[in-house]
């Protein structure tokens, strides 16, 4: 393993802005994984810390292909992840709306600029992402489709599963996607969760990575095989939204099984306890994302379900 400064930026006042990568094996750019790039993505910087300590052990043992390079970057954004602010300091902007980046442009622009010049050759490119609202998932495969999208490929992390993103116009910012332009195989892995480390779905996060990179003959390794996923597009996701806004009560969580009718949650006003509204679910189905903050707003999407295949 080697250690190296992926992007760094002097300061005048504070210890200099560096990003720090980890590359295994030499030769062909086949792999670049990427974890935080924002301040309160802490699952993220661990799920590439476990990868990283497996793949030493791989290399240690001579498990490596020979001729392949994995590249592994825990964190894009030392500096918030130092301030707990989710953005940039100075500026709340979001480096993962900066890709391809512009070296003279705004400082995240550059940032996204220096990270991309490096990860942009690779044959594949892992990005264990968060969503834009604070909730916890089942752990799924995420990819944009842009016409260069590869499902058989997504289906071999062997995770519950791969859901297919229309892109907005903010999603050609982002990692994911400006990876499949520059025709790179680009994957987002989310998992359970993002502030706080859930280590179970850490650990089936780092399986799945490592059993993607075996079959694609990265590594020698066998491990569980995982699921077989079940392909879904984004846009058939089910919100269920509260009517009022209180305190959150949660009664089913990722992952679960829920059919029509059952009781998801409870909302509460904040000051007499009353409960302003029961949230049912409208269909029978999975649950892919939970709301996890104590207060939910009124027309927030406190659940997404994913309806069985039947009520599609």
């Amino acid at each position: 393993m080697e250690k190296e400064v992926i992007y760094e930026i002097k300061a005048l006042y504070r210890d200099d802005y560096r990003v720090t990568g980890y590359r295994f094996g030499s030769g062909k750019p086949s792999v670049c994984i990427v974890g935080s790039l924002r301040g309160n993505e802490f699952q993220q910087i661990y799920v590439c810390s476990q990868i990283i300590r497996r793949l030493q052990k791989l290399e240690a043992a001579g498990r490596l292909r020979e001729g392949k390079e994995i590249l592994v970057i825990p964190c894009g954004n030392p500096y918030s992840v130092n301030t707990k602010k989710r953005f940039w300091t100075v500026d709340n902007t979001d480096i993962n709306r900066m890709f391809p980046g512009y070296a003279l442009g705004e400082t995240t622009q550059r940032i996204a600029g220096g990270i991309f010049e490096k990860v942009k050759h690779y044959d594949y490119g892992i990005q264990f992402a968060s969503f834009y609202m604070p909730g916890n998932f089942v752990p799924q495969v995420r990819m944009m489709k842009t016409g260069a999208e590869n499902i058989e490929l997504a289906k071999r992390f062997g995770l519950p599963y791969v859901v297919l993103h229309n892109p907005r116009p903010f999603d050609t910012a982002t990692l994911n996607y400006n990876w499949q332009i520059w025709e790179t195989d680009g994957f987002s892995i989310y998992t359970t969760s993002t502030s706080a480390v859930d280590k179970v779905s850490a650990k089936q996060a780092v399986d799945a990575v490592l059993n993607f990179l075996s079959k694609q003959d990265i590594i020698q390794y066998q491990g569980y095989e995982g699921y077989i996923s079940r392909v879904v597009e984004s846009e058939n996701f089910i919100d269920v939204r509260a009517e009022h806004a209180g305190f959150l009560e949660q009664y089913a969580a990722a992952g679960e099984k829920v059919e029509k009718g059952q009781k998801l949650a409870e909302i509460c006003s904040p000051y007499t306890a009353e409960i302003l509204q029961t949230v049912s679910a409208p269909v029978s189905g999975i649950v892919a994302f939970v709301h996890n903050e104590t207060m939910a707003y009124q027309n927030t999407a406190v659940y997404k379900l994913i309806p069985e295949e039947d009520e599609l």
